[in-house]
């Protein structure tokens, strides 16, 4: 297991723990809990009919990851309309349903529920990727972007090093091509957010209300590996957004 510490803290914070790390482990999560959480037996029947090693098909796979109000929404759909690709999400239609209910369980139930619907994703992906581009609306990056950031407190600095291996990708789920990640300077994302008016989630109120906590995401998606996240300044006019980002999945992904 793997085990972090922050400077001053009590004592070892488990993130693995908490960051399942290969399906097997998720779904002996989700089995602890099902006989209390009707939702969690169905989220373990839903993945427990997923191959366990899932296939890419010939067309690119690319993953849009970011805080809220960078522009995930706006650019996967013109990004999907440009290719004539296929949109999906993370967590899957299929049990989005449930994300409140798990919102409000214990954090290691919680990231169980977000890293099962990026194994039922993962065969969403196998089989539309056979068909036409893969555009995603987050992935595993953010699952883990998420945890490190809610369990290690403090600064930066206080997160795992660089290269560590708690930001590699699952060996057992589906790599994407390409993994976009994009940002906007903190004051415009809080204008974009109150133009927008939603109701805000536990983990977006912490974000606006903590920038610790909003650095310590953001530094997490920086440091992930194989794949890595190329970073895309979101701040311009949403053509410009899209114009750059097309450019480098045609340098990136073979069509």
């Amino acid at each position: 297991m793997l085990l972090r510490c922050a400077p001053g803290s009590p004592g070892p914070q488990p993130l693995r723990r908490v960051l399942p790390p290969a399906a097997p482990a998720v779904r002996a999560r989700l089995r602890e809990c099902a006989a209390r959480i009707p939702e969690a037996r169905a989220v373990l029947d839903l993945l427990e009919k997923c191959p366990e090693q899932q296939k890419k098909g010939g067309f690119p796979v690319v993953v849009f990851e970011g805080l809220d109000a960078t522009g995930k929404t706006t650019v996967t759909q013109s990004v999907k309309e440009t290719l004539n690709g296929i949109l999906l999400r993370s967590p899957p239609a299929c049990i989005s349903q449930w994300r409140t209910v798990f919102d409000n369980e214990p954090t290691p139930i919680k990231r169980a529920f977000y890293a099962a619907g990026n194994y039922i994703l993962a065969s969403e992906i196998a089989k539309a990727s056979t068909q036409a581009p893969v555009i995603i609306d987050r992935y595993w990056h953010s699952t883990a972007a998420y945890t490190i950031a809610t369990e290690i407190n403090g600064k930066v600095q206080d997160l795992p090093p660089a290269h560590d291996e708690v930001y590699q990708w699952p060996e057992d789920l589906l790599k994407p091509d390409l993994v976009l990640l994009l940002t906007v300077d903190p004051e415009e994302r809080i204008r974009r957010l109150q133009h927008r008016g939603l109701e805000k989630t536990k983990e977006e109120a912490e974000l606006e209300a903590n920038s610790l906590f909003r650095q310590r995401v953001e530094e997490s998606y920086r440091r992930m590996m194989n794949p890595a996240c190329q970073e895309v300044d979101a701040s311009p006019s949403k053509e410009e957004v899209l114009k750059t980002v097309l450019q480098l999945i045609k340098k990136h992904c073979a069509f």
